[in-house]
């Protein structure tokens, strides 16, 4: 249901806090009040606001007429102390409020040289790289910048001030690894700080907040409105500290801070392939192990392509990140557009899981469409396109979000994307490989729902992936499968573009990966020589 209190309290706090109106309105979107509400606050904000009273006129309009009466040397010296006062009191809080956040400008070591390039804020898959992590947080400590680490493998967080270790706390909860609500590594800023902020998702108070991405904080141990704090098993997949140690990193903390929040660590793997490729359809097209990064072949990998629905994927990593998904939207007149399935009708309400999974499953236009709408349009593509740019995917661009046009990628920015998921977001790939069970959301409200994603006869297991066709991209496909290679399983990432037959050409690459490499005897040989890359350029 949507808020019916009155936002400005909500407003004062974040402005006071430093946060921009853009940042506030969204902030207020996901807390649950509707676009008519905000708008316009805001456009009166930017309009002719009304004259306030300043504290000398007020003096003077609540003069009585017997004190008027009085001597007017007398008037002018309690008219100025009282200014005084009152510039006084708001001079205190202006310092201590209304101060502008700090300008980060940090620069990060690139994946792949050794020069730096700005920082790009949001979830990195590299951050999974613990020889990139250590160059990030090296770069950052050179350059004596204060920033927040919150190693979710170690359980600890530890605030940098000017580049030097200044407090290091446990961290007491992270969500749950593959659920709904996993915190997501990468890099970000803190959003704003609330000294008390209400979670209108999770019903509870939330001491000490920082908000870094969406609906994630770092905060100290969450309260219901009577008191009564969570159990130790309650998580919504923020940072959460003791209630003592997250007020020390409150006031350590300022919006704008870097905050770098890192998971489990990518284990050495020297797994090495013999190559071979099979001849396929598609134009562009990408075979690589997930956890090793080997590419097993590839043809026009760093070309941008139309993408068809396979943009779905970013559109459920914008949705799950900035939606309740028990939220009900109601589908808009402009979301009925053509799709694969027709199931929704304007004016219903659907919940924004079952959408969710219409979505990733039968690749539904409407539901994307219906999703989107409940940001507005534009700004969830926004969403979509600093999704992209936070996991470094730096050539893609989104513009509709269900990729019905104007989508683009290349199969190596695909592979991070998919990389990304695997390693951050697996209930998504849960989804779309119709895995998904013990939902916190209960049993879906359509029935009978249909999965394209499946890769009929291929000798491998779908893990997870999208598929995709528009008259403007062909046919589309991205995914991770799990192959045995001899007698070893792999996680294998299937990109194809610009194909005639894209489920054809993904059966043709698993059962090559599967039939022509061979770990076994001469897997060691062959772990100590570099293997040159198959191109078909």
């Amino acid at each position: 249901m949507p808020r019916t209190d009155d936002p400005h309290p909500f407003i004062h706090r974040m402005r006071a806090s430093g946060m921009s109106d853009t940042v506030i309105q969204s902030r207020l979107l996901l807390e649950g009040w509707p676009q008519e509400v905000i708008a316009p606050i805001f456009d009166a904000r930017m309009g002719s606001a009304p004259v306030e009273t300043s504290p000398v006129q007020e003096v003077f309009e609540t003069t009585s007429p017997a004190t008027s009466q009085a001597p007017r040397k007398y008037v002018r010296v309690v008219t100025v102390a009282a200014a005084l006062f009152f510039l006084g009191i708001f001079g205190a809080f202006a310092y201590q409020y209304l101060q502008p956040p700090v300008v980060y400008s940090i620069s990060l070591p690139q994946n792949n040289a050794s020069s730096t390039s700005s920082l790009a804020y949001g979830a990195l898959a590299a951050l999974s790289d613990p020889d990139y992590y250590a160059q990030v947080k090296n770069t950052f400590t050179n350059e004596h910048t204060s920033f927040i680490d919150a190693d979710l493998t170690q359980m600890t967080l530890t605030v940098y001030v000017n580049g030097t270790s200044t407090l290091t706390v446990p961290i007491l909860a992270k969500g749950k690894v593959g659920s709904w609500w996993e915190t997501p590594a990468g890099i970000y800023q803190i959003q704003s700080k609330e000294k008390n902020h209400f979670s209108s998702f999770g019903g509870v108070y939330q001491p000490w907040s920082l908000d870094f991405q969406g609906n994630f904080f770092i905060h100290g141990w969450p309260y219901y409105p009577d008191g009564t704090p969570v159990s130790t098993s309650y998580s919504g997949g923020c940072i959460r500290l003791s209630t003592g140690d997250a007020e020390k990193v409150y006031e350590l903390a300022s919006v704008g801070m870097p905050v770098i929040v890192y998971n489990a660590e990518r284990q050495p793997d020297s797994f090495s392939y013999q190559l071979k490729a099979p001849s396929v359809s598609a134009n562009e097209y990408l075979v690589a192990d997930v956890t090793n990064g080997t590419v097993l072949a590839s043809k026009n990998a760093s070309v941008a392509a139309p993408i068809a629905s396979i943009s779905k994927l970013v559109s459920a990593l914008a949705a799950t990140e900035y939606i309740n998904l028990d939220k009900t939207i109601v589908v808009p007149q402009s979301a009925i557009v053509y799709t694969s399935v027709p199931r929704l009708r304007a004016g219903a309400d659907v919940r924004a899981y079952d959408l969710l999974l219409l979505m990733l499953q039968e690749s539904s236009n409407e539901a994307a469409e219906t999703l989107a709408s409940s940001h507005g349009r534009m700004q969830f593509v926004d969403y979509m396109n600093d999704k992209a740019k936070a996991i470094n995917l730096g050539h893609t661009v989104f513009s509709d979000p269900s990729g019905a046009k104007g989508d683009y990628s290349t199969p190596e920015d695909l592979f991070t994307l998919l990389r990304y998921i695997y390693d951050n977001r697996r209930f998504v790939f849960d989804i779309t490989a119709g895995k998904l069970s013990g939902s916190a959301y209960g049993a879906p409200e359509f029935k009978n729902i249909q999965n394209f994603n499946t890769v009929k006869n291929a000798p491998a297991q779908l893990i997870g992936g999208k598929i995709g066709q528009t008259n403007e991209a062909s046919e589309t496909y991205a995914g991770v499968f799990s192959v045995m290679v001899g007698n070893v399983e792999r996680q294998i990432a299937v990109i194809v573009l610009g194909s005639n037959d894209a489920t054809g050409d993904v059966r043709k690459f698993l059962g090559f990966v599967h039939g022509l490499y061979a770990p076994g005897e001469e897997q060691a040989a062959l772990s100590t020589r570099k293997i040159p890359v198959f191109t078909d350029q």
